[in-house]
């Protein structure tokens, strides 16, 4: 087959509805808590284009961690200055705010304080160290199902540690963890090795969820261009996405 023949075969997919899914599940929304928005201006850019995406509704999730050791009243303060903000700037969304949980030291100290912050039936959206696995996970995460919390993965592809042992996400999902991938990560965003994951685990139907983990404008310039991608198409189309039943 020649090169232009490759070519007219190679059809480009249209660009993904995200509108179906209604809710963001992840996202770094309010001014300088964490490594994501620096301001309310950035903050509406942001909302207003994941609006204009077809999104209904945003949970907002600002990192909590050793670096980032964000209370649950920073949270919920600075979650009501951008609620205000979106409702001034008469942008027809929803803001719920929780947070992304990084399961270190220090969050074994908040489950123990009940500082945490749910959103829906008692989702909690946590997240791993990138250098290395955290010693004990299996058992912080027995502790909190014992707590009824439902935990909910964030970006499981980033996680490089384990891309060579895929015998762990098997056990997590078979501990009853939702997996929540970026869709950025569709376009190549962190690296070869996280897009060939995300689409693994598309392909083995393990996702549960698709979150934007907006820090900035150059996420969502991303999260634009994995809209054409196939798997995500298929991911879109095969029903086992759960985004817009997380809050009725």
């Amino acid at each position: 087959m020649g090169f232009f023949s490759k070519l007219l075969k190679k059809k480009e997919l249209p660009p993904v509805d995200l509108s179906a899914l209604e809710t963001d599940l992840h996202s770094h929304l309010i001014p300088n808590l964490d490594d994501g928005v620096k301001s309310v201006d950035e903050s509406l850019e942001i909302i207003g284009e994941l609006h204009k995406l077809g999104y209904k509704r945003l949970i907002t999730t600002p990192h909590t961690n050793e670096l980032y050791p964000n209370t649950k009243e920073q949270i919920l303060a600075g979650h009501k200055t951008i609620e205000q903000a979106v409702n001034k700037a008469n942008i027809p969304i929803e803001l719920i705010v929780s947070s992304e949980y990084q399961i270190d030291f220090s969050f074994i100290e908040r489950i123990e304080k009940d500082d945490l912050i749910t959103f829906g039936d008692r989702n909690l959206l946590i997240e791993l160290p990138f250098m290395n696995p955290p010693s004990g996970l299996k058992e912080v995460l027995f502790e909190l199902q014992m707590a009824r919390y439902r935990l909910i993965l964030a970006h499981p592809e980033r996680y490089s540690y384990y891309h060579n042992d895929f015998k762990f996400y098997d056990d997590l999902k078979n501990r009853g963890i939702k997996f929540q991938i970026n869709i950025s990560s569709l376009a190549g965003h962190y690296s070869p090795a996280a897009q060939n994951v995300a689409e693994k685990l598309i392909k083995e139907g393990m996702v549960d969820f698709i979150g934007s983990d907006a820090h900035n404008m150059n996420y969502i310039e991303k999260l634009k261009l994995a809209l054409t991608n196939k798997h995500l198409h298929a991911l879109m189309t095969s029903g086992k996405l759960k985004n817009k039943t997380l809050i009725k």
